[in-house]
């Protein structure tokens, strides 16, 4: 299979997989089973940068694999894309955490079903329910109102 690429498309195509292994080493590095899995790949399309008219976004480390050289690796396009992410992925899971706590907590103190009250709604429901409410917060007040309670004494 040949697929042509012309030079700024094959820079994106190196953005797209550095971003890609990025998000598979990030916090837990080269050796993992990910990382091992696309390595290969990440190092063949980093060879053809030379060809493709992209050999200044890739250089070689001291063991002579390649890496995105800084012109790559600290793009301010590309370290903005990595910040958004982080900072959606933080919030997304702080507002399932807190939520799953909430309900937790509630289900706790509720027990069992008092007779002749309406059935609570399901987990999904509650749990939606909650998320929301750390959405509405969150997006109005940003983290401003979070109060952090070590041990409980504030």
């Amino acid at each position: 299979m040949k697929v042509p690429f012309t030079a700024k498309e094959y820079r994106q195509l190196l953005e797209l997989v550095h971003l890609g292994m990025w998000a598979v080493t990030g916090y837990q590095g080269d050796d993992t089973a990910a990382a091992r899995r696309y390595f290969d790949l990440d190092q063949k399309l980093l060879e053809l940068a030379t060809e493709a008219g992209c050999a200044d976004f890739v250089e070689t480390r001291d063991d002579g694999t390649l890496q995105p050289a800084p012109k790559l690796a600290d793009d301010d396009r590309l370290r903005e894309i990595q910040s958004e992410f982080q900072n959606d992925v933080f919030w997304h899971e702080f507002v399932t955490r807190l939520a799953d706590r909430d309900l937790a907590g509630a289900q706790a103190k509720a027990g069992m079903d008092t007779p002749g009250l309406e059935p609570p709604p399901s987990t999904d429901e509650r749990l939606k329910m909650l998320e929301d409410r750390y959405w509405d917060e969150f997006e109005k007040n940003d983290l401003g109102n979070v109060v952090i309670l070590r041990g409980g004494r504030g």
